[in-house]
């Protein structure tokens, strides 16, 4: 059994875009710069922003952190996002979701400049990835990719399941496995919470991608041996006997299921820190964009 191991991984990424970047400097070029909006002040999503900020600072970015208060109004927001798409020194931000009630996330996502939106999630840049265009594909499912890619796990002809439909990386994911070329070029299957016989499909698959959140959803029973299998979910289980608090665990029941697997992700340090990576690698790909646009 092979660990998928993330945590290495996005380093290695993360030291191959350093290298670029050194040598942006070098030729006098202008380096990356990503921004991220912020909010309010929901502990996850401050951390992950504060682990963006410092994975630019290791890759040799500049980074720039909007934080607005939990009260912020959508028409203040928006206005935020049309300073940024504006800004010719920003190359890609985000917005860290979730937002407060008050303000309507797909108006927020519609509002990114498709050329910055180092998320993926603007219909643009999923229209173009479902067309097998050039794009920025969504940080998680690119951090897949990347992973079975770099382990050389073998995708063609392969049945994948993919557990979940969400738009960030579900919906995404059974698109780009399907793809031609590697990885893809598998038959795909995506289950949600109105699958019947769910068992009866994992149980045939090579390759299983699950992103439900739902703490130990993937039994050793729903499993064939020898299938890979990458867990996205990622979930804090409420645990008084640690000194946190929690502990973090994934939509699979590890310890039975990878006595079975051929390759699997643990989490955390598997799927995780790839989305960082793949969010750098994303802004890097914006910054030669640009550049690449101003020569014309």
């Amino acid at each position: 059994m092979t660990i998928l191991d993330g945590k290495k991984t996005s380093n290695d990424i993360k030291d191959e875009i350093k290298e670029i970047v050194q040598e942006m400097k070098n030729n006098g070029e202008k380096v990356p710069h990503l921004a991220a909006v912020i909010v309010g002040n929901d502990g996850a999503s401050l951390t992950y922003v504060g682990s963006k900020v410092r994975a630019c600072e290791r890759v040799g970015f500049e980074s720039t952190m909007v934080r607005m208060p939990n009260t912020t109004s959508e028409t203040e927001l928006l206005r935020e996002i049309h300073k940024l798409n504006n800004n010719p020194d920003i190359d890609g931000f985000i917005v860290q979701l979730p937002l407060p009630k008050q303000i309507d996330t797909q108006k927020v996502l519609m509002a990114v400049d498709p050329d910055k939106d180092v998320d993926g999630f603007h219909p643009t840049n999923f229209g173009r990835m479902a067309l097998d265009m050039s794009t920025f594909i969504p940080a998680t499912p690119f951090g897949i990719l990347e992973l079975l890619e770099r382990y050389e796990v073998s995708t063609k002809g392969k049945h994948t399941v993919v557990i979940g439909r969400s738009h960030i990386v579900g919906r995404p994911m059974s698109i780009l496995m399907g793809r031609k070329g590697f990885p893809g070029n598998s038959t795909v299957t995506l289950t949600h919470s109105h699958t019947k016989n769910i068992t009866q499909i994992t149980s045939q698959a090579d390759i299983i991608i699950t992103a439900l959140g739902v703490p130990g959803f993937l039994k050793a029973e729903m499993v064939k041996d020898g299938a890979v299998i990458i867990d996205v979910g990622i979930t804090r289980v409420p645990d008084e006997t640690r000194e946190r608090g929690y502990y973090i665990t994934g939509d699979v029941d590890y310890e039975n299921v990878s006595k079975k697997a051929s390759h699997i992700t643990p989490v955390p340090g598997g799927v995780g820190p790839m989305t960082i990576a793949m969010l750098l690698k994303n802004t890097l790909l914006a910054r030669e964009r640009h550049r690449e646009a101003a020569k014309k």
